[in-house]
C-alpha cells in the first residue's frame, strides 16, 4: 500500500491518501481545495472508500463534503466532536479570517481504543486528546505508519490554546499511545514533513523537557 501527502489550503494542512493495488483509497483530513483534490483522485484513478478525520478543526475539514459527494464516501469522526463539522464556532473557522466553514455531520462516530476495518484497510484507533477533545491517531500497522493529525509534529506538538485544548493531556496522549509504538513507525502529521517515533523520542524538545 502507498500513501501520498497533499498539503491543501492556506494553512497547507496535510491531506493523506492511502491506496492499495486495487486503486481503492482512504482519505485523511481533506482540509480544503475540494475540486483540486477530486481532480487529483480522478487523474490517479483512485476510488475513496471513506474519509477519516483525525479531528474537526476547520483546516482539516473544508473539502469533506466535496469528497463525500463525489464518491459517496462515508465520513468518520470521534464522537466528542460530533457537532464540529456543522458549527463554525466549534471548528474554529468563525475566529479566523478565512471564511466560516460548515458541512454535514459525520456518517459514523468513532469510540475510544478500537479497531476499524474498511475494505482491505485496518487501523488501530488511539484517542489522543489534548489538541482537541476528539483527536484520533490512526495506526496503520501493516504499513508501519500512524496518521497523527495535529497531535505530534517533527520537533513539535499540537497547539493547545484552541477550544478544548489541554497541554498536559496532550503530552499524556503522546506518551501513552504514540511513543509506545515501534521506533521505526512513520509519523504522518497534520502539517509539515513526516517524521518517526524514534526521531521524536530522541530529539523533540517538548517531549524531553527542554521546551
Amino acid at each position: 500500500m502507498n500513501w501520498t501527502q497533499l498539503p491543501l489550503g492556506p494553512l497547507q494542512t496535510n491531506c493523506y491518501v492511502l491506496s492499495n493495488k486495487e486503486n481503492e483509497c482512504i482519505i485523511f483530513d481533506p482540509g480544503a481545495e475540494g475540486d483540486k483534490l477530486v481532480q487529483w483522485l480522478k487523474a490517479n484513478k483512485l476510488t475513496p472508500l471513506a474519509v477519516l478525520l483525525t479531528h474537526a478543526h476547520f483546516d482539516h475539514i473544508g473539502a469533506v463534503d466535496a469528497v463525500r459527494d463525489a464518491y459517496d464516501a462515508p465520513v468518520y469522526l470521534h464522537k466528542k466532536e460530533r457537532n464540529w463539522l456543522k458549527d463554525p464556532a466549534m471548528n474554529g473557522s468563525q475566529f479566523f479570517k478565512m471564511g466560516k466553514i460548515s458541512g454535514r455531520g459525520a456518517d459514523h462516530l468513532l469510540e475510544d481504543e478500537t479497531e476499524l476495518t474498511i475494505g482491505s484497510f485496518t487501523f488501530k484507533l488511539f484517542h489522543t486528546p489534548g489538541h482537541s477533545p476528539g483527536s484520533i491517531s490512526f495506526y496503520f500497522e501493516e504499513g508501519g505508519a500512524v496518521f497523527a493529525g495535529d497531535t505530534l509534529f517533527m520537533g513539535s506538538i499540537g497547539r493547545t490554546d484552541l477550544k478544548g485544548g489541554n497541554h498536559e493531556l496532550l503530552i499524556k496522549s503522546i506518551h501513552d499511545h504514540l511513543l509506545s509504538l515501534p521506533e521505526e513507525t512513520v509519523v504522518l502529521p497534520g502539517h509539515g514533513p513526516a517524521t518517526s517515533i524514534g526521531q521524536e523520542m530522541d530529539h523533540n524538545p517538548f517531549l524531553n523537557g527542554f521546551a
